[in-house]
């Protein structure tokens, strides 16, 4: 139960020094995409190689080979996917999430934030950590889709560019603001 063999810690050390050179060499070829920010697609796939590689450094029942196949498949379906989301129309939206809006110019938007399941709380804790004291600072916030909170200043805002494919956001106008003119 603790010690078979030389042998077999050898094995470990070999193919675990394999495995580990092969990853490299296949996170290199599919490009900075893969260790991106993770969409839930990515974080499945980094959660797979994980699988395969301890697979193959601990069973002796998994070839090498068949591990190394079974991870550069994994690296080619996120080239494929990064390909279908940047080239085709519609195939960001079909793979990803879209980003949701919480908070638009100061004001929070209690049904977005049951509708994507977060609480007062956790804004105003982006909130705080962008370093605004409260909700008339902000222009804007949106939970992307990689999970992360992007707090935007009302005061750098601009001309939204940034915000305008989220979808419910509008610029700040008159009635907004109170202003008759």
């Amino acid at each position: 139960m603790w010690f078979d063999s030389w042998s077999a810690v050898l094995r470990i050390v070999l193919v675990g020094a394999a495995s580990y050179v092969a990853l490299v060499v296949l996170l290199r070829l599919g490009g900075k995409r893969i260790l991106a920010k993770l969409s839930a697609f990515d974080l499945v796939v980094t959660v797979a190689l994980g699988s395969m590689l301890a697979s193959a450094v601990l069973s002796k029942d998994v070839r090498y080979v068949d591990a190394l196949t079974g991870m550069a498949l994994l690296i080619l379906a996120q080239l494929l996917v990064s390909l279908v989301t940047s080239r085709l129309p519609g195939g960001r939206s079909f793979v990803n999430a879209e980003p949701s809006l919480v908070v638009v110019h100061g004001r929070l938007l209690d049904d977005q934030l049951s509708r994507v399941r977060l609480t007062r709380d956790e804004v105003m804790q982006a909130i705080r950590s962008s370093g605004h004291g409260g909700l008339d600072a902000v222009g804007a916030v949106v939970l992307e889709p990689d999970g992360t909170l992007s707090v935007v200043a009302g005061s750098t805002v601009g001309d939204g560019q940034a915000l305008a494919a989220v979808p419910g956001w509008r610029p700040l106008t008159c009635d907004d603001t109170g202003d008759s003119t």
